[in-house]
């Protein structure tokens, strides 16, 4: 791997521990102004001191994220469709990888939909951007998108989806966190990361499952409304980071949490 990438890397995961906490703020590329990232900056300003990479796209990158900012980009590069759509998988490149090193970021992320009436397109988009990337010393993450069909995800699924990634190029995969999921990256030669996904229904719920993938491989989280969409977002990312970096307990980050949440609420 050349220096370039490698330092890129090195940017967003810890290279005193190999993990990382990535706050995802991309979801408005399909979501438009979804509950709590209606005024982007709004939301992410008082968690970036807290993440290792913020995932936004390349419009709020411009317009929301002030540029003295040690945070490191992870730039949303794939797009194209909405939540008015059916299906989901119809993606393709919204970024060149000319302006993502304009913008200086440290890593580009694009969704694959394997399974779908897309998939080889998708597939295509990857391959596309690892040639860009390794051309230009820029890593690229692939995301393993199902849409709107949620009970893809099995180990067996995620396992395909992950391996395709790898083998194409992806320098890391983000995925979702399942039942056998060290098979999943038993499976995977590169770097995985878990997605939060959907707002669980308690925060012991987002702890168990970054602790959980933690144990069974994962390097991190790439975590967004299970963090800002919580009453308390900043106790939130202070316990997850605490899961990632500190080997801290669910009960540990549980107790964290509760304590940042009664300081933050006296002050």
């Amino acid at each position: 791997m050349d220096w370039g990438l490698r330092n890129r890397l090195s940017r967003m995961i810890k290279p005193s521990d190999g993990h990382s906490v990535m706050l995802a703020c991309d979801h408005g590329y399909f979501m438009g102004p979804t509950r709590r990232l209606e005024v982007p900056r709004r939301t992410f300003e008082p968690l970036v001191p807290y993440a290792d990479a913020l995932a936004v796209t390349r419009g709020v990158l411009r317009t929301s994220v002030d540029p003295t900012w040690e945070v490191p980009i992870l730039l949303r590069v794939s797009g194209g469709t909405s939540v008015l759509h059916e299906d989901l998988s119809d993606e393709g490149l919204t970024v060149e990888m000319k302006d993502a090193l304009r913008l200086n970021v440290s890593a580009v992320a694009i969704s694959i939909f394997v399974g779908t009436a897309h998939e080889k397109q998708s597939l295509l988009n990857l391959a596309k951007l690892v040639d860009d990337g390794e051309d230009r010393g820029m890593p690229v993450m692939a995301i393993t998108a199902v849409g709107k069909e949620l009970e893809k995800r099995d180990a067996r699924y995620l396992g395909l989806a992950c391996r395709l990634a790898a083998e194409i190029g992806a320098h890391m995969v983000k995925t979702y966190y399942c039942e056998g999921f060290s098979k999943v990256v038993e499976g995977c030669p590169v770097p995985l990361v878990v997605a939060g996904g959907p707002k669980l229904n308690t925060e012991v719920d987002a702890f168990q499952l970054a602790h959980s993938a933690l144990a069974e491989g994962a390097i991190g989280v790439d975590m967004g409304r299970n963090i800002w969409q919580n009453d308390h977002p900043v106790a939130m990312i202070k316990a997850i980071r605490a899961i990632v970096h500190e080997h801290a307990s669910v009960r540990e980050a549980s107790d964290l949490f509760e304590q940042t949440k009664a300081a933050s609420i006296t002050a």
